[in-house]
């Protein structure tokens, strides 16, 4: 099942999209199923209505409009969940990064080119995680899994996480590498608009999984519901 991958992806920037991942050369000049989404209300809204329309077992691939994948990433990428698929038989969901663990004992995986600087974390590769990032994830379409659309556009990667270990899934970040070119700022100086996004959507995730907390995010450290909040207010420069 290694074998077969079908793209999903959404987008709000055309230019973005044509300069970023329509250059990647296994979606150039390749046969695989690409279906892009302008303008949906969430990512469940795509990535769901996508997976559903599947009709036989493979990887779909969610992958953000401004990440490229570099000559090969395809082969490489069926190789790497190849072995991962040895070490963890209950495999479902695969990420190119991610956490392992929370709070102090928190340990990030994956290795890509984020806005220009090359992550190589120190976990092992493959390994299980309890969060993915959103920028690219796979998820086995014969699972039954689905993204939560009252998530919007955040929070949704660790949110299939915890749902799919719920269910007795493995989750695990592979060597996957990738470049990734947001233009959404790091640390300080995020939009009021991206503040009132990502809080709202926070404030969801905090207590549909109040159980599980505490919980670390590629982006949050979670130990109590409000967190989002606040971190997001400092991501805008503000004073708490």
């Amino acid at each position: 099942m290694s074998r077969q991958l079908a793209f999903v992806t959404c987008a709000n920037n055309p230019e973005l999209l044509s300069r970023c991942l329509l250059t990647s050369p296994c979606l150039v000049a390749s046969t695989y199923q690409q279906t892009i989404y302008l303008h949906a209300a969430s990512a469940a809204e795509a990535f769901n209505r996508e997976i559903a329309r599947q009709r036989q077992a493979m990887w779909l691939v969610w992958v953000h409009q401004d990440v490229v994948l570099p000559e090969g990433w395809d082969h490489r990428f069926i190789a790497a969940v190849a072995e991962a698929e040895l070490a963890f038989p209950k495999l479902a969901v695969v990420g190119a990064y991610g956490v392992v663990g929370a709070g102090q004992y928190a340990q990030r995986a994956g290795h890509l080119l984020d806005r220009g600087t090359l992550l190589r974390e120190s976990a092992e590769l493959p390994c299980r995680v309890d969060s993915i990032d959103e920028l690219l994830f796979a998820v086995r379409t014969d699972s039954g899994l689905q993204l939560d659309p009252a998530l919007g556009f955040d929070f949704y990667g660790t949110d299939l996480v915890l749902t799919a270990k719920g269910q007795g899934f493995d989750v695990a970040v592979v060597d996957a590498y990738c470049e990734h070119w947001s233009t959404t700022p790091k640390g300080v100086n995020i939009s009021s608009t991206l503040q009132s996004r990502v809080t709202a959507s926070g404030n969801i995730f905090e207590q549909k999984w109040a159980d599980h907390l505490p919980l670390d995010t590629p982006c949050f450290t979670i130990v109590k519901r409000g967190d989002v909040e606040n971190q997001c207010r400092i991501f805008a420069g503000e004073s708490l």
